[in-house]
């Protein structure tokens, strides 16, 4: 394929970003690798499309934990993108930043230049509001983001009935402080998907310095001397191999770039002998501090209000609702996964909120599942900073082979009396006169479980990811505070995995500003 300054590993969500910072300057040659493939499928962009999206192998690589000795021996399903735009083609759409003590905690840890008052000018610089520009968003710039397109009185009542809890209203949840119940922002425009891709990719496609393949699934890194030279990789049933006469950088995502260092030599010297690898580097803390959400689904059955699980039981209402959808781009088509959003403190001793709610006018058993035959909605709620820690690896050299996955949820007691407290504060809200009119009924977990016990347990059987792995090759462990990857030259992660510790809400947001600072630092370095 020739030589690049720089080779991106991955189309997603970071490495669309990289792309379009890296190849801005026309003397350098980029050349982005995508394993999936184009974003021209119909469901990546209509808001609802998700559901066609996970679990399908055209979108999503469709890994699969292993199973989960805290969730009752189950193994859950982990959506990952397989698709240019990556994760922000098939994810939630909400565009969250965290806290700033999040990366104030990041910048303390030894990693200088990652907080918050080092990050939000990168989080402005690309973001086009609605709102325009003001202290904390930018406008014009590439990721748009807009207000929900569409109403529901539960999502109304939910919120009154925090308010009546104590838990105040926020307008607005990336100052830096979340505290509060509101309505989630998204990465829509008018009323589609608005991904990495469409921000950042697709419009410099044109630029004869930015070459992109896609169906390129990367096997390797190879190095000559200890420096990162070349990626090896398959496209069309043929082996290819790429130089680089600047730097490769890693943006395959927490499982994807922890799996490329492993078959690269760089991993658990032990793990990877007995895989057939040489190992370069012994490194067992690649692959290792996976931190993930961990969503508890609790969900009532209501009357006296409308939820979507009536209004799409029938043809004629599923037919009102594209209806809607083509001729104003709202309603339940437009709509993200999740739609109201409340921050708070499952008790009064964090000084920032950890929990997160994602609430929703409708009730499953299930992700994918058929609703439920009744009117119900879903109030799901995760700890924000989980103190479990879990890993994935490579199960051998095959880059085709999927890898062992293991979240390694509710594994400390402090998360176990995190999950308990979240559902007694979820049935605390739901009593209150706001939803109480609407005589809620329990459906999940149930209402026979009480104790304490019986809580920790019912968190373990209506628990699932909600799809924000990060930190599997972590600032402080697999690379430094500039992403480079210790031990080696000319190699860096830039994506989700290098995350310390999970942010205090999604990842996606923060994703795309880690790229934006380490497009900045590779051309930072290449200057002196």
């Amino acid at each position: 394929m020739g030589e690049f300054d720089y080779i991106v590993v991955g189309g997603g969500s970071a490495g669309c970003v990289l792309a379009n910072r890296l190849s801005a300057d026309p003397n350098n040659r980029v050349l982005l690798l995508e394993a999936g493939g184009r974003d021209n499928y119909i469901w990546i962009k209509v808001p609802v499309g998700y559901l066609h999206c996970i679990g399908n192998p055209r979108t999503d690589w469709c890994y699969t934990t292993q199973p989960e000795r805290h969730l009752g021996g189950r193994a859950l399903g982990y959506p990952r993108g397989r698709v240019l735009g990556g994760c922000s083609s098939i994810n939630g759409m909400i565009y969250m930043r965290g806290q700033a003590a999040d990366y104030e905690g990041w910048r303390q840890a030894g990693n200088p230049g990652w907080g918050w008052d080092d990050v939000l000018p990168l989080f402005k610089r690309a973001e086009d509001h609605f709102g325009g520009t003001d202290r904390f968003h930018g406008s014009g710039g590439e990721i748009r983001v807009e207000r929900q397109r569409l109403r529901w009185d539960i999502l109304e009542a939910f919120r009154a009935a925090c308010l009546e809890q104590g838990i105040p209203a926020s307008a607005d949840f990336n100052t830096g402080d979340n505290n509060g119940a509101g309505f989630f922002e998204v990465t829509q425009r008018r009323g589609w998907r608005w991904s990495a891709a469409d921000a950042f990719l697709k419009p410099v496609r044109s630029r004869a310095n930015l070459k992109v393949e896609t169906g390129a699934l990367v096997d390797r890194v190879v190095f000559e001397h200890g420096r990162a030279v070349a990626v090896d990789y398959t496209l069309g049933g043929a082996i290819r191999s790429a130089r680089a006469r600047g730097e490769v950088v890693l943006a395959a995502g927490a499982i994807g770039s922890p799996a490329i260092l492993e078959r690269s030599g760089l991993g658990d010297a032990a793990r990877l002998s007995a895989l057939g690898i040489v190992p370069l580097l012994d490194r067992p803390e690649v692959g290792g501090n996976l931190q993930d959400h961990l969503q508890l689904r609790c969900a009532w059955r209501v009357s006296g209000v409308s939820t979507l699980n009536q209004r799409a039981a029938t043809l004629f209402g599923k037919a009102l609702i594209g209806l809607e959808y083509m001729l104003r781009r709202s309603g339940p088509m437009a709509m993200a996964p999740s739609q109201l959003g409340v921050f708070t403190g499952s008790d009064p001793h964090y000084a920032t909120p950890n929990l997160e709610y994602h609430v929703q006018p409708l009730s499953l058993e299930a992700f994918g599942g058929a609703l439920d035959p009744f009117p119900a909605f879903t109030a799901s709620v995760c700890n924000l900073r989980p103190e479990s820690r879990g890993s994935t690896h490579i199960a051998g050299a095959d880059p085709a082979l999927a890898p062992e996955i293991r979240p390694n949820y509710l594994s400390t007691e402090e998360d176990l009396r995190v999950a308990a407290q979240a559902i007694r504060l979820t049935r605390a809200i739901v009593t209150r006169p706001a939803l109480a009119r609407f005589t809620p009924e329990e459906l999940r977990p149930g209402i026979g479980f009480q104790s304490e016990e019986d809580l920790r347990q019912a968190a373990g059987m209506i628990g699932t990811t909600i799809f924000h792995p990060v930190g599997t090759a972590a600032m402080g462990r697999v690379v430094d505070p500039r992403l480079k990857v210790r031990g080696v030259d000319s190699l860096r992660v830039i994506d989700a995995s290098v995350m310390p510790t999970i942010t205090s809400g999604n990842t996606n947001a923060p994703t795309m500003m880690i790229a934006e600072k380490g497009a900045e630092m590779l051309l930072e370095d290449a200057r002196r």
